[in-house]
């Protein structure tokens, strides 16, 4: 019909009537930017718990024990996935978000109101690894009914870059964290930032959810209802049974990018502890790589223009060229802070370029019958794997090694890994496949 543009994905009744209105996706993003906040907060000041809840009598010591804790919120992704990405598919994907928020506000207040190790002894760093559990839980059940709640709402033509939401919902997170932290770092003594002051913005997690809580409880419903009539195990064998593949070829395109994603959130650690920077400059890298985060992320229009494939695949080698001589520039012993500052802004936009519209690409490669759960449980993977080692390994073989350009070498070898699996995968749906042909044969 003239004038009626392109086509709607017809598997969501929002996308058909219009789309999901602007509050809903500010609903999501808002929900989403607070898991994740809560969830990454802590690497900004692993330094400071390291103290707090590790009686190591080294700091290299101290540093692994509190990155090693880190790390123990990616076990149990995995667990919140498979429990957490079901339930989306069958209860709906708005009681499933309400569930992760509540969760990962528990493990916040957990971790800010936890005596410390000199306090209690033993039984602060078992709570803080407690809470890191229940937080990892919540994260792993996040990620599939956010991003799959912000796909079928959009129309087909602005997939990607309605879904890149996702990601600049955690570029959110890691701009809010960094900057509470050059706050504290700029007005707190050293001894009170270490003391007490790292426990603020765990607090300042907890006491924004209800918030986000009542924003999230307005959503309307995206999944059909005769997929609402399942049991848990229904989705979850239909989703090993018949789209393994998709699984497995997307925990390889999270390698990558989640790799990337952890070693641009622990710059302000990298700074602190192998650069030798004063807390307020190192803090101050984190916060502007967020920035450059968002500006990559918005790559994802180009990728609805262009095609998923073609468009992640371009940026991943790109990324892999330039990381090399960036980390260089970073790590030479008389580059000034302003130079650190600017390369690692402008690493940032690089890799995030790459994984905006990869959230839209991996969701297009399930049904929507089990699209919230095969997205959670790749992307639980992915992280647990590859995003909860890659702060305690950076660490640990630039203490061995004594190389800086760890970071570096380690992201290119795992970006190879993804472009091979952004190579193998394709999209379930048949719409979307006939739109990248189309594509394809344009360019």
């Amino acid at each position: 019909m003239p004038g009626a543009g392109p086509p709607r994905s017809p598997s969501s009744s929002v996308a058909a009537a219009g789309g999901l209105p602007l509050k809903g996706v500010v609903a999501v993003v808002i929900g989403n930017w607070l898991e994740f906040y809560d969830f990454l907060v802590f690497t900004f000041f692993a330094v400071m718990i390291g103290d707090a809840f590790f009686p190591a009598g080294s700091e290299i010591g101290r540093l692994l024990g509190a990155l090693a804790t880190f790390g123990v919120g990616f076990v149990t992704r995995p667990l919140g996935a498979a429990i957490i990405g079901p339930y989306a598919d069958r209860a709906g994907r708005r009681a499933a978000l309400t569930l992760t928020l509540l969760l990962m506000a528990l493990g916040s207040a957990m971790i800010a109101l936890t005596p410390s190790y000199s306090q209690i002894g033993l039984a602060a760093p078992i709570i803080l690894v407690l809470a890191r559990l229940i937080q990892g839980f919540s994260c792993g059940g996040e990620v599939g009914p956010a991003t799959t709640y912000l796909l079928e709402s959009a129309p087909l033509h602005k997939r990607a870059a309605l879904t890149a939401w996702q990601a600049h919902s955690q570029a959110l997170a890691t701009i809010m964290g960094s900057g509470i932290g050059l706050i504290l770092a700029a007005n707190l003594t050293r001894s009170q930032l270490y003391a007490w002051g790292w426990r603020i913005p765990f607090m300042v997690g907890v006491l924004v959810a209800p918030v986000a809580l009542y924003i999230r409880r307005q959503l309307p419903e995206t999944i059909s209802a005769r997929h609402m009539q399942r049991s848990s195990a229904d989705v979850l064998r239909e989703l090993t049974r018949d789209h393994l593949r998709p699984v497995i070829l997307g925990v390889l395109i999270i390698c990558g990018g989640t790799i990337s994603t952890y070693v641009a959130n622990y710059m302000t650690t990298f700074a602190l502890t192998t650069l030798r920077l004063p807390a307020t400059i190192a803090t101050m890298l984190t916060l502007t790589g967020g920035v450059g985060q968002i500006i990559g992320f918005a790559t994802g229009v180009w990728a609805d223009r262009f095609g998923r494939k073609r468009v992640l695949i371009a940026w991943r080698v790109a990324l892999i060229v330039i990381v090399y001589p960036l980390f260089k520039i970073m790590t030479a012993p008389d580059t000034g802070a302003t130079t650190i500052a600017i390369a690692n802004f402008g690493f940032n936009i690089l890799f995030a370029a790459g994984v905006g519209a990869s959230y839209a690409f991996m969701a297009e490669a399930f049904p929507q019958s089990v699209r919230s759960s095969g997205l959670a449980i790749l992307y639980a993977m992915g992280v647990m794997i590859f995003g909860g080692t890659t702060q305690f390994v950076v660490a640990w073989l630039i203490d061995v090694t004594k190389a800086p350009m760890v970071p570096a070498y380690y992201m290119m070898v795992a970006n190879v890994a993804t472009i091979a699996g952004l190579s193998l995968m394709v999209p379930h749906d048949e719409v979307v496949r006939g739109r990248e042909a189309q594509l394809a044969e344009v360019m």
